[in-house]
């Protein structure tokens, strides 16, 4: 599928090695927002999607998206020119490990590649998208740390078996989990990613689940309605 069509957006994806999926969209409408939200920092933006869905999200908030892929990145920066908030919405191609940033943001967002196996598709485009070896979880938190504001959020989507390392990596780097859900395909499908929203402050958080579907095809309603405002289907 070359474009994918939301409700007040669509994105084009014909050449990024990552097309639109689950993850990217339950990130973008899982991500907390806090009312003082002005400054919005994408890292590794892909096709733009989480972008857009948090540009819908919010009124005035400024979003900077990060991609070190040229493809992925002209296309990011073509869905955000064609999409009702272009003008607050802007794409820098750039590796995050190396760009500078002369103030801080409110809200830090990733869906960053999480294949720690060193296995590799035969797509380097894809590999770049997918595998930590382009960006490992312990270079991330450190560049959050040195972006984040004070009373900001890093939301992030990770693998369930990385939860406990990326939380280890996060408090090194001054972050604690506020918000944790686990999300899974059906009740009886094991845990597969888990939704992580850090702060600075050390706080006590009770993780909660998520279940995407009844049976192939047929959603829950938890899943429904924190996707509705996006999908066509709902």
């Amino acid at each position: 599928m070359s474009t994918f069509k939301f409700k007040q957006f669509q994105v084009t994806q014909k050449k990024a090695a990552a097309k639109v999926g689950t993850d990217a969209v339950l990130l973008g409408a899982w991500t907390p927002i806090q009312n003082k939200t002005e400054k919005i920092l994408d890292i590794g933006a892909g096709t733009g999607v989480i972008s857009l869905m948090l540009a819908q999200r919010t009124q005035n908030a400024q979003i900077t998206a990060v991609e070190i892929d040229l493809d992925a990145f002209k296309e990011s920066k073509f869905n955000f020119d064609n999409s009702p908030w272009a003008n607050r919405l802007k794409c820098l191609k750039s590796d995050i490990k190396t760009l500078f940033f002369s103030s801080y943001f409110d809200l830090i967002v990733s869906n960053p590649p999480f294949y720690t196996e060193k296995t590799f598709a035969p797509n380097n485009k894809r590999n770049l998208a997918r595998n930590t070896s382009s960006l490992e979880f312990s270079d991330l938190m450190e560049k959050v740390n040195s972006l984040l504001s004070p009373d900001g959020i890093f939301s992030v989507i990770v693998p369930y078996k990385e939860e406990i390392n990326i939380c280890e990596l996060a408090e090194r780097n001054n972050l604690f989990p506020h918000k944790i859900t686990r999300v899974r395909g059906n009740e009886n499908a094991p845990l597969k990613r888990s939704l992580i929203a850090f702060g600075r402050e050390q706080k006590k958080s009770t993780p909660d689940e998520l279940i995407i579907e009844v049976e192939r095809h047929i959603y829950t309603q938890e899943y429904i309605n924190l996707t509705k405002d996006f999908y066509l289907k709902f």
